[in-house]
């Protein structure tokens, strides 16, 4: 790269904002460009980020960091510049180009731009506040020479100023950029009125000039002759909000009274800013016949941004509306640099929100003093450090509170998406439901219609629109098992010819220790019920109605065991009790179990572990029993594993094989669903122990592909 190339832009750089920047540290980078083989037609890349470079500086305020970092991001982003930037310049540069990269980055993922959550997550992922001001000042840069862009993207671009970055410079407070921006995207996307008003704004400059002249001078006589000390000026508003103004009135450019304003700048002690004001006011509205309907007080109550003044409009000469801004040197400040007067850079206060804090910024990028002090070297954005943004793969955007799930995340998107997720995707990584989300993730989520929401996944979840959605799901399911149970006792007293009296089963199951009949219909549909011996139990019941006693003390039940422990002993010889293996959850021996009395004193087995359990113990503690394994008969029982993982060619054949090899171990069924690269397996086995199932546990988790087994 010749120095030549560079000539005009680097030398305005380096004459224009001597003042701001450390010309030797730009010469450095200078010499970079020269000993590095650039590709051809780089030099347009280098002329263009010297251009932006000097918009940084002469029109933001940047200084030193961002301009190294502005002239090396070229060489970075085509990865030709391989030194430690953070050893070579210092640790903002390195952090400024780190966040340029990212957002680069966070573009190439979405195409959804036109959202406030889009402009937070920006904020967020630049770290660094200088990051924004470098992406303004290269829109504003691209805004000034759209007319070389084709007329699709010049519409793109045009649009995407007028909504995403314009607002972003206005609540950074650099109202001249945002003016700009506004004005130049109007220029492009309704090139017709932009013409037509900047027509009439020429036409009408020289007649504007004599009138506001012919306005100011009596009130500036008045105003000397009061003895206040002040500034007076008129301001031509802009093409962009005069449109603006013809739109929310419904008028022509004719129709437009105030197409500037005056404004009166007072230098008074905060004392005696209000009484000077209105002094002002009572000139103005003894000379001029105020419109009592546009009178706008904001010295008594003030924007909740900061902004004080007070705005009256009055009939000028030729019966012309004037509108008059009357405020303090101060608030003038405020209302043009945002409230910064007495901010100090490292008193920030951490609840401050975006519209108060970053108006702040004015203050430092408009000081040529604090700039060269590099001030805005401690200066880093942490904002939103409440709040993830997360994309889907198409790239919609999703806000989430900080320490969101993956979970938490597909409910968002959908409740059935949520309730039949069995995990994710970020890039090529597969992630599990619980994984907490980070901004700038762009996420996969995966599903099974085999997938339903289980009660522990309320504590998964953080949002409480996934915590309600959960609940209701379980419910709506709890509904379906308790209208399937209510269908299985209706069919089987009908097959009886018994007629079921629901007001007597509601006493009945009261009786038994049920909050409803509901409760007691979904024990029945899941089997926790044995029907014959509830048949008897309600013809009993309907014979006598008396009270039915709770069950049994665990201690008749003892059978081998010492006479002192309450405790059944499960054995092979065990006698006189009758006894099954729930199947809810198929305890095997060296399960810690516990035993429930059903309605007619059989007892089922239940490992203590049981999903069913909680339920059980709350509602039922008087029907528990405890017990205990005495010794392992060696009978096979029944156990259940599911198992995840990514889709690998032979998954089933490579599970089946392993478990055939284990001769006390016996596969009785195996069902696989894949999806999007992922699949979900249930797997029922015989064991005869617990010790023998975690073996083959963690022989199964040796298969390639497998990620998760666990026991149901």
């Amino acid at each position: 790269m010749k120095t030549a190339s560079w000539h005009p832009h680097y030398k305005q750089l380096m004459g224009s904002c001597r003042h701001f920047i450390n010309q030797d540290m730009v010469r450095s980078i200078q010499e970079v460009y020269k000993q590095t083989a650039l590709p051809s037609g780089f030099d347009y890349k280098v002329s263009q980020a010297l251009q932006i470079a000097h918009i940084a500086v002469t029109e933001l305020g940047l200084g030193n960091s961002a301009v190294v970092a502005i002239l090396l991001y070229p060489l970075v982003k085509d990865k030709l510049y391989q030194d430690n930037i953070e050893a070579q310049y210092n640790v903002e540069v390195a952090t400024i180009l780190r966040g340029m990269d990212r957002i680069k980055q966070l573009y190439s993922k979405t195409p959804s731009l036109d959202t406030e959550n889009f402009r937070k997550l920006l904020l967020t992922l630049a770290e660094d506040v200088r990051v924004i001001m470098i992406m303004l000042a290269d829109r504003l840069h691209t805004m000034r020479h759209l007319s070389l862009k084709s007329p699709e993207k010049q519409q793109y671009i045009a649009r995407e100023t007028a909504f995403l970055y314009a607002p972003m410079a206005h609540r950074m407070g650099l109202y001249k950029v945002k003016t700009e921006m506004e004005d130049l995207s109007m220029k492009y996307t309704v090139p017709s009125i932009y013409k037509e008003i900047a027509s009439k704004l020429a036409e009408t400059k020289r007649e504007r000039d004599q009138y506001i002249d012919q306005f100011i001078e009596p009130l500036r006589q008045k105003l000397t002759a009061a003895g206040l000390t002040f500034t007076i000026k008129g301001r031509t508003k802009s093409i962009f909000s005069i449109w603006n103004k013809m739109k929310k009135q419904n008028t022509t450019f004719e129709g437009i009274y105030d197409l500037f304003a005056i404004r009166v700048i007072l230098d008074s002690p905060i004392d005696k800013e209000k009484a000077e004001c209105w002094q002002v006011y009572s000139v103005v509205a003894d000379m001029y016949q105020p419109n009592p309907k546009r009178l706008r007080d904001w010295l008594s109550n003030p924007k909740a941004n900061g902004y004080e003044s007070l705005h009256t409009t009055v009939m000028g000469p030729e019966g012309k509306w004037v509108e008059v801004q009357i405020r303090t040197k101060r608030m003038d400040e405020v209302a043009e640099k945002g409230v910064a007067a007495h901010w100090k850079y490292k008193g920030v206060q951490g609840e401050a929100t975006m519209d108060q804090w970053l108006k702040n910024l004015r203050e430092v990028l408009e000081n040529p003093e604090l700039n060269s002090n590099e001030y805005l070297d401690e200066f880093k954005l942490n904002l939103y450090d409440e709040e993830v943004f997360v994309f889907t793969p198409n790239g919609d955007l999703h806000k989430l509170p900080k320490g969101a799930t993956l979970l938490d995340f597909a409910f968002s998107i959908h409740t059935h998406v949520g309730s039949t997720c069995v995990g994710g995707k970020i890039g090529s990584k597969n992630v599990t439901l619980k994984y907490v989300l980070n901004n700038g993730d762009q996420i996969e989520v995966i599903t099974s219609p085999n997938q339903k929401p289980r009660p522990d996944w309320i504590n998964i979840v953080v949002t409480s629109k996934a915590k309600q959605r959960i609940r209701q799901v379980i419910k709506e399911t709890q509904t379906k098992q308790a209208n399937a149970g209510r269908e299985i006792l209706l069919r089987r007293f009908k097959n009886w010819k018994l007629e079921l009296d629901e007001a007597r089963l509601s006493r009945l199951a009261k009786k038994i220790g049920y909050k409803n009949l509901s409760d007691l219909y979904i024990e029945i549909a899941d089997e926790e019920i044995d029907i014959l011996e509830f048949r008897e139990q309600y013809l009993d019941f309907d014979k006598r109605e008396e009270p039915i006693t709770a069950p049994p003390k665990a201690t008749e039940y003892t059978g081998r065991g010492p006479k002192h422990e309450d405790v059944l002993i499960i054995n092979n010889e065990t006698k006189g009790v009758q006894y099954t293996m729930a199947k809810c959850c198929n305890p095997i021996f060296g399960d810690e179990i516990f035993g429930f009395v059903g309605v007619s004193g059989g007892i089922k087995i239940h490992r203590k572990d049981c999903p069913n359990a909680p339920q059980m113990i709350s509602r039922f503690g008087y029907r528990i029993v405890k017990a205990a394994w005495e010794a392992s008969s060696g009978q096979q029982n029944i156990c259940t594993l599911h198992v995840t993982g990514i889709d690998d060619l032979g998954i089933v054949t490579n599970i089946s094989s392993l478990i055939s090899k284990e001769k006390s171990v016996t596969l009785r069924s195996i069902s696989i669903n894949s999806d999007a690269g992922m699949f979900e397996g249930r797997l029922v086995l015989t064991v005869t122990n617990t010790q023998e199932l975690d073996k083959i546990i963690q022989k199964i988790r040796t298969v390639k592909g497998v990620q998760q087994v666990t026991r149901i």
